[in-house]
């Protein structure tokens, strides 16, 4: 039986937008599906590697924390670079697996398009304390602070 496709987009779909627990029971799912061979097993556990890689946002050697989804270009380069190793025939069958799912993964994060996020305007940040200085039982910082506009 092939890698179900399907629960595997989803699955790198989850993982990028942090959801975890949705994601286990993808690669639940996906694990139930596929056979025992070398191959599914060296995919299974680059899948499993992403998703502790992802988790542990503090790891400063783990790909997913240095990696910038928004990049194009580098996310092309990524995918070129492991399916490489895919066709490589001096990997075994294991580490053909294991890059063949992280080509894969490239190949979903690519077709997401994950969107550059935009520097906020400092206008926006300031914000104003809404404040009701009539109130007694509402009592805030503002209301300790001398009014400039009186």
């Amino acid at each position: 039986m092939p890698m179900p496709k399907t629960l595997v987009t989803r699955y790198f779909q989850l993982l990028v937008k942090r959801k975890f627990t949705e994601g286990i029971r993808e690669l639940e799912r996906i694990n139930e599906k596929m056979q025992k061979t070398e191959w599914n097993q060296g995919y299974y556990q680059a899948l499993y590697g992403m998703y502790l890689s992802q988790k542990n946002i503090n790891d400063e050697y783990s790909f997913f924390s240095k990696f910038d989804f928004t990049d194009s270009e580098e996310l092309h380069k990524y995918r070129r670079e492991f399916l490489e190793h895919t066709r490589n025939g001096l990997h075994g069958d294991y580490d053909r697996g294991y890059f063949s799912a992280w080509a894969g993964c490239m190949r979903v994060i690519i077709r997401m398009n994950i969107p550059v996020p935009q520097p906020k305007n400092q206008k926006e940040e300031k914000t104003s304390i809404e404040t009701v200085r009539n109130d007694k039982n509402q009592a805030t910082i503002a209301n300790f602070y001398p009014n400039k506009n009186k």
